[in-house]
């Protein structure tokens, strides 16, 4: 039988296997609007099943040896290396990706893959001192269920990165992606697991609305949420989490700033901050919002990237263009209110400013001031605002005027000058010399203030953290006389 046979999943969500849901929804192409699929909408009652089949599956799963869970993470990525085409084309067709950034995501999600199978059987404690005559350690423990809620834009890896760590570390999984990218972002990674041998139960993929998502939200067998998307969404996430006790590990918006410093080769960092700004449609949480272009070079850094922009076409992914359809309607619409109120406001249109159906032409917004909308708020989309400054301090101000701290990029000459600002930047990644958009599942990922609450995705270490509780482990030789 061929992998991923879409008969085996068509109306179905994964839960303990592929069961027909009551409710469905169309899979629709945002490039042609051709419906490609029919998938399974999850009700609020079978999240609840979801999580109590998880439950009761996690503790058998948790106790296998280490080795035994990597195995299964291992064969997972052998079975993505032998079918990466067939997600590589859902994330095409389904997600409007361009065939570079969809061969680059399937990359990713394999490397996430041989990350956990290392991650599972990592060193998981350590050796304390004690004031008493007694072994005393802390070690790891899985936290027994682990929610997981993911975006569109990057829907594969962005649900594979807590996915499985979490699951390689005894933790069972349940899954709610966007419904627009569901089978891309879920349903794809529930056929991989299950092809490699992950018991069943042990994860769940639903799709569903807010009113799904809740129950995974409140869940008293929930106890950590991993959620990846808007700050407004992660705000009320955290919130809800927090009268739960729960922990809440969320990686949310951003509006990116890239400092282009005066002595910089021009245009070699226009090009770094066309791809920052224009790649995937601009539909990253790490996408160049805001370049902060040096006056010496303002005028030569504003034509090579607007030039750059016109070169670019945004079409159908099918036909090799490199850019692809921004989501669906509500989106663009947005993205195209916050170019004209910039240009209503004094900005200059240098490049793009117009669409076609869901297709947004590359945009460089010039003259922008802070208080301008596509400068001040996160665009989530292919837009770039260029805004000139005079001196670093000027700049550094600015990078950290904003609400958000995500990814921050230098462009210089003196790489070294350019890294002694980076105790001055508040930020979680900082790029020197590159874009703000990168990301490697060995590499520690998160944000600051609106962007989230910190690197609690991607390293051994973050994983670790994020998905285990600690246990304190003490032992003696004998009992202690005590004078009672």
């Amino acid at each position: 039988m061929t992998f991923f046979a879409q008969e085996n999943w068509q109306s179905r969500g994964y839960l303990g296997g592929w069961i027909r849901f009551d409710q469905t929804a169309d899979v629709v192409s945002p490039s042609t609007g051709e419906t490609l699929a029919e998938i399974g909408i999850g009700s609020p009652a079978e999240m609840s099943e979801a999580i109590e089949r998880a439950d009761a599956a996690q503790h058998d799963w948790g106790s296998l040896p280490a080795e035994r869970r990597a195995e299964v993470m291992r064969r997972a990525a052998a079975v993505l290396e032998e079918h990466g085409d067939v997600l590589a084309r859902w994330l095409t067709d389904e997600g409007g990706a361009a065939q570079g950034k969809a061969a680059f995501e399937v990359g990713l999600v394999t490397a996430e893959l041989h990350l956990a199978a290392a991650t599972a059987t990592m060193p998981y404690g350590e050796l304390l001192t004690s004031s008493q005559p007694r072994l005393s350690l802390a070690r790891r423990r899985p936290v027994g269920t682990v929610g997981v809620i993911s975006p569109f834009n990057f829907p594969a890896i962005l649900a594979a990165r807590s996915v499985f760590p979490a699951l390689a570390l005894g933790n069972a999984v349940v899954l709610k992606p966007d419904p627009r990218t569901a089978v891309c972002g879920g349903l794809f990674l529930a056929a991989l697991l299950a092809e490699a041998g992950l018991p069943e139960g042990v994860f769940a993929v639903i799709p569903g609305g807010v009113e799904t998502a809740s129950v995974l939200i409140d869940h008293p067998a929930v106890p950590v949420i991993s959620f990846t998307g808007s700050t407004q969404a992660g705000r009320a996430i955290g919130e809800r989490a927090g009268r739960n006790l729960k922990r809440a590990h969320l990686e949310l918006g951003g509006n990116n700033a890239m400092i282009v410093m005066p002595d910089v080769d021009v245009a070699t960092a226009a090009s770094a901050g066309a791809w920052g700004s224009f790649l995937h449609q601009g539909q990253i949480c790490m996408t160049t919002g805001r370049h902060l272009v040096h006056a010496d070079v303002y005028d030569e850094y504003a034509g090579l990237i607007a030039e750059k922009a016109r070169a670019l076409t945004a079409a159908d992914p099918a036909t090799g263009a490199p850019l692809g359809p921004i989501i669906d309607a509500g989106q663009r619409d947005r993205i195209h209110s916050l170019v004209t109120s910039t240009v209503d406001a004094g900005a200059t249109v240098l490049a793009g400013g117009t669409y076609t159906d869901l297709f947004y032409q590359p945009t460089v917004l010039g003259d922008v001031r802070t208080d301008h909308p596509a400068y001040a708020q996160e665009v989530f989309g292919p837009v770039a605002p260029l805004l000139r400054f005079e001196d670093l301090d000027e700049a550094i101000d600015l990078v950290n005027a904003n609400e958000y701290g995500l990814s921050v990029a230098i462009l210089a000459g003196d790489a070294f000058r350019a890294y002694e600002l980076a105790d001055r930047v508040d930020a979680g990644i900082l790029h020197i010399n590159d874009q703000t958009v990168d990301d490697e599942a060995q590499a520690p990922f998160g944000g600051t203030r609106n962007s989230g609450t910190g690197a609690r995705f991607g390293g051994h270490a973050a994983n670790i953290e994020a998905f285990t509780d600690t246990q304190w482990v003490t032992m003696q030789s004998r009992i202690q006389q005590y004078p009672f």
